[in-house]
C-alpha cells in the first residue's frame, strides 16, 4: 500500500514509517510548488509526531541522459534539504488540550516555528514558505487485492495520517532557470543522525516513486523471494550502495515481470523490462515546474522518456491521483488497457485550500449483530447478563477487578490476547449493559452494547459496537470486532435453539 507498512522495521515504529510523498503545483498559487510527506499509518486521534525522528524532503535538479531503453534520469549532487523536528507535547492552559509544536528547517537554514493541527500553518514574513503539520485523512486509495490483483473496497477507508505540508515560492527556492526538472525524496532518520556522502545512516524509512517497496521490491504474488526492503529503507536517496544495485535490479525485473505477465500476455519484452527496472531502482519522484501537475501528470515524464518522446505534464504526484490503477495498468498491460480497482478515489478527496488535505476521518464506525433464540429473555440474561463473559467460546480466561460500574473485565483470548474493559452501565431491568475497551482492541471513542429483548414468542439478542480505529486500518479493527460478535452470538444458538 505505497509506503504503508513497508517492513519489518516500520511495524515496529510506525511513527516513523512514511506513507506517502506528494509534489504539486499550489491550487491557490500558480508561482508556488508544494511538497508533502505523509507518516504513521492508520494513525489514531491522538497520534503525535515523534519527537525522536528528522522528518526529511529533500530535492535535486535532474537531468535527463538518453531516451528510449537508454533513458535514465541523472541528479545534480546539490540539495535542497526541509527537516521539521517535533517536541514532546507541551501542557495547555486550564481547560485546553496539550499541544505539540515542531521546527521546519528550511534550505538556507532559517528554523521555522509550526503548531501541530493549526491548518493555517506558519509562514516567514516574506511569504516564500509555509509549512502545516497534523493529521488528516489519509489520501492514499488502496483498492486492489495485491496478491490476486483483483479488485477491492478501499482497505484504508476512514484511516488518517500525520502530514507535513511545505509550499514555497518555486522561483525563489528551485531557481528554474537553472533546469525545471526535479526529483524529490522524503525520509525518516533518528535525531541527530548527519548525511555525509557515502556514508550509510541508521534510516528508518525513506520513499520516492509510491509502490517501490511494497510492489515492485516486494511482490505478493510472487512465490519465495527475499524480502529486501528493510535493506532498501537503508539506503541513501539519490545513492543506492553500487554493491547493491544488481541484487536491487533483479528483484525489480523479476517483480515487474510477474506483474506483466498477470493476464497471460507479455507487453514488457525484456529490453523493456530491463529499461524501466533502470528507471525505478533510481528511485526519486520526478515533477517538472515549468508544465502542468494534474491527477492525471503522473509518471506521464518517465513514460515519455522511455517511450522515446518529449513529456508534456508536469509529472509529480498531487493529492487524489489514484497511484494504484495508474502503476497495475502500466505494470500489467503497458497502458494498453485501463485497470481500475473496485473504487477510485480516497476517503475524501483532496482540498484546493492550504494545506489540501481533507480532514481528518473521525465518523465513529458500527458493528453490529444479532440473533433471535428460542428461549425468554430472562433465561438468557441469565447467561449473558453478568459482565463476566467466560460464557463467550473465544475467551480462554477472564478476571475481574472491583464492582458494580468501572468494574473491569481482563479477558484472555484462546489465541493468547490480551482485551480489558471497562463496565460503564448495567440495567437488568431493560436487559442491557454497556461497556468500553480500555486496551486490547486497536481502537478509540470505543463503546459496546450487548442487549437481550422481547421479539413476540422469541428472544432478540443485539449486540452492538462503535469505535474510531487507532494503528490499525479501519477494516482490520471491524473484523476483529466483528470476529468476537458474531463467534459469541453464534454460540447461544445450540444452548438455546435459533428462531428461524
Amino acid at each position: 500500500m505505497t509506503d504503508h507498512v513497508d517492513g519489518p522495521r516500520q511495524i515496529g515504529d510506525p511513527s516513523a514509517d512514511l506513507t506517502d510523498l506528494f509534489a504539486f503545483t499550489s491550487p491557490e498559487n500558480p508561482e508556488h510548488t508544494v511538497v508533502a510527506l505523509c507518516v504513521f499509518p492508520s494513525a489514531g486521534s491522538s497520534a503525535m509526531f515523534s519527537n525522536a525522528v528528522d522528518h526529511v524532503i529533500a530535492i535535486r535538479r535532474v537531468n535527463i541522459v538518453g531516451t528510449g531503453y537508454a533513458g535514465r534520469f541523472k541528479t545534480d549532487e546539490q540539495e535542497i534539504r526541509f527537516t521539521s523536528k517535533f517536541g514532546t507535547l507541551e501542557p495547555a492552559p486550564a481547560g485546553g488540550k496539550p499541544a505539540q509544536k515542531g521546527t521546519c528547517t528550511l534550505p538556507r537554514g532559517q528554523a521555522l516555528t509550526v503548531l501541530v493541527h493549526d491548518e493555517s500553518g506558519a509562514s516567514t514574513a516574506d511569504g516564500t514558505f509555509r509549512v502545516f503539520a497534523g493529521l488528516w485523512s489519509d489520501p492514499f486509495c488502496l483498492a486492489w487485492f495485491g496478491k490476486t490483483l483483483t479488485p477491492a473496497p478501499n482497505l484504508l477507508q476512514h484511516d488518517n495520517v500525520l502530514c507535513v505540508v511545505i509550499e514555497f515560492d518555486t522561483r525563489r527556492v528551485l531557481d528554474p532557470s537553472k533546469g525545471t526538472l526535479f526529483g524529490v525524496i522524503a525520509e525518516t532518520v533518528p535525531v541527530g543522525s548527519t548525511n555525509p556522502i557515502n556514508k550509510l545512516l541508521p534510516r528508518i524509512d525513506w520513499v520516492g516513486r509510491p509502490e517501490q517497496t511494497n510492489m515492485r521490491l516486494y511482490n505478493a504474488g510472487m512465490e519465495g523471494g527475499d524480502d529486501v526492503r528493510d535493506l532498501w529503507n537503508e539506503q541513501i536517496p539519490f545513492a543506492i550502495d553500487d554493491t547493491l544495485r544488481p541484487a536491487f535490479l533483479k528483484q525489480l525485473e523479476a517483480s515487474l515481470h510477474n506483474y506483466d505477465m498477470r493476464d497471460g500476455r507479455e507487453d514488457w519484452p525484456p529490453d523493456a523490462l530491463a529499461a524501466v527496472s533502470e528507471v525505478f531502482l533510481d528511485d526519486f519522484l520526478v515533477f517538472d515546474v515549468s508544465k502542468p501537475i494534474t491527477d492525471a501528470s503522473y509518471l506521464e515524464i518517465e513514460r515519455s522518456v522511455l517511450e522515446g518522446h518529449a513529456y508534456s505534464t508536469g509529472g509529480g504526484r498531487t493529492v487524489n491521483v489514484n497511484v494504484m490503477d495508474v502503476m497495475f495498468t502500466w505494470a500489467v498491460n503497458r497502458g494498453r488497457e485501463q485497470l481500475r480497482g473496485g473504487v477510485t478515489v480516497a476517503t475524501k478527496p483532496g482540498t484546493n485550500r492550504f494545506p489540501y488535505f481533507a480532514t481528518p476521518n473521525t465518523e465513529l464506525q458500527i458493528v453490529s449483530e444479532t440473533v433471535d433464540l428460542l428461549a425468554a429473555p430472562g433465561e438468557v440474561w441469565s447467561l449473558i447478563g453478568p459482565f463476566g463473559g467466560a460464557w463467550h467460546p473465544l475467551v480462554a480466561d477472564i478476571r475481574l477487578t472491583g464492582t458494580g460500574i468501572g468494574q473491569l473485565r481482563t479477558i484472555r483470548t484462546i489465541d493468547g490476547k490480551r482485551i480489558i474493559e471497562r463496565l460503564e452501565e448495567m440495567d437488568d431491568a431493560q436487559r442491557l449493559y454497556r461497556y468500553t475497551n480500555v486496551s486490547g482492541i486497536p481502537a478509540s471513542n470505543y463503546l459496546g452494547t450487548l442487549s437481550v429483548r422481547p421479539a413476540g414468542s422469541v428472544s432478540s439478542v443485539e449486540w452492538r459496537v462503535q469505535f474510531l480505529a487507532d494503528n490499525q486500518p479501519d477494516f482490520i479493527v471491524k473484523v476483529i470486532v466483528s470476529t468476537l460478535l458474531k463467534a459469541g452470538l453464534e454460540s447461544l444458538k445450540p444452548r438455546f435453539g435459533a428462531a428461524k
